[in-house]
């Protein structure tokens, strides 16, 4: 673990009124879901907050599998089971649109050497001295 600024660690402590416990189910060909039933600090079953449902699926790509994990609205297993294949359309549809976000942002941040105006082995700005061409 690397030291915070200023060489002090990080608080490394777990959130006793955040605590699950995790069970994962499989049909062993499209993917998974993760159950997440809240517990009291104690271990003991917590009512009063909702059990959580995320599912998990893999889209092939020709750099390997992506993982995409989603969470699934639902307030029993039966609900999360039916609703998993349109939670799972909704996670791959998102993360499709952030790959293309991410795309966007790294081609639009290139620098094109000679392209820019003043900046190295482009022209400096208002063109070449003493003649040759002029920029406005």
């Amino acid at each position: 673990m690397a030291d915070q600024p200023g060489g002090r660690m990080p608080d490394v402590t777990m959130d006793a009124a955040s605590l699950y416990r995790e069970e994962i189910y499989t049909d062993r060909s499209i993917g998974s879901m993760r159950v997440l039933h809240p517990v009291t600090k104690e271990g003991a079953p917590d009512a009063a907050r909702p059990t959580l449902y995320v599912g998990e699926a893999q889209l092939m790509t020709n750099m390997g599998p992506l993982p995409i994990v989603f969470e699934i609205d639902a307030t029993t297993f039966g609900e999360a089971i039916a609703r998993y294949g349109q939670a799972a359309k909704e996670g791959i549809e998102r993360t499709m649109r952030e790959l293309q976000e991410l795309r966007r942002q790294s081609q639009s941040s290139l620098i094109v050497p000679g392209a820019g105006g003043g900046m190295p082995g482009g022209l400096p700005p208002g063109g070449l001295a003493g003649g040759g061409l002029k920029l406005p």
